[in-house]
């Protein structure tokens, strides 16, 4: 003979407290210290090692600029040859930390200013070089402005209604 099996909740109909013990155990937050994250402060010993553990992936934020891939004069002689084209090497900027020991001439994208008076005084070149885009405050309401009155034109253009012939 089968006999069908009761499921475990209707065995907690009529119980007080449904298998949880005492009244109190299952009252609200407090025996757990908090909801959440809640109660992880100095005395939260049993939940912090917990958060420790978690990942910290996502949080923060991630920085917009640019870093460059730098070599100093002093670094250069660890390099073989006169002629250097830094840009195949993989480097962008050349800095001015050390003395050239060689007329060098240097191809790269960025050097500073104290570098390229040093490799000129020993009698090398510094070429290739990108100029800096520096934009004022001037030139940044202009295009402003540019872009402004472009816009309006756009939509006089649009607005003006097409000439029909009507009888």
């Amino acid at each position: 003979m089968v006999v069908n099996k009761r499921t475990k909740f209707s065995r907690y109909r009529a119980s007080h407290t449904h298998g949880g013990g005492h009244k109190k155990k299952r009252r609200g937050a407090g025996n757990r210290g908090g909801r959440g994250r809640a109660g992880s402060g100095k005395r939260g010993d049993a939940k912090k090692p917990s958060y420790w553990k978690e990942e910290k992936a996502g949080k923060g934020f991630v920085s917009m600029k640019k870093t460059h891939k730098t070599i100093n004069i002093a670094d250069l002689k660890k390099l073989s040859g006169e002629t250097l084209n830094l840009k195949e090497l993989g480097y962008d900027k050349l800095l001015g930390t050390g003395k050239p020991d060689k007329k060098y001439l240097i191809i790269v994208d960025y050097a500073s200013k104290k570098t390229i008076e040093k490799i000129n005084q020993v009698g090398g070149e510094v070429s290739g070089l990108k100029e800096k885009k520096v934009k004022t405050k001037k030139e940044v309401k202009q295009k402003k402005v540019q872009e402004e009155t472009e816009s309006e034109e756009v939509k006089e253009v649009k607005s003006e209604p097409s000439q029909s012939t009507e009888n």
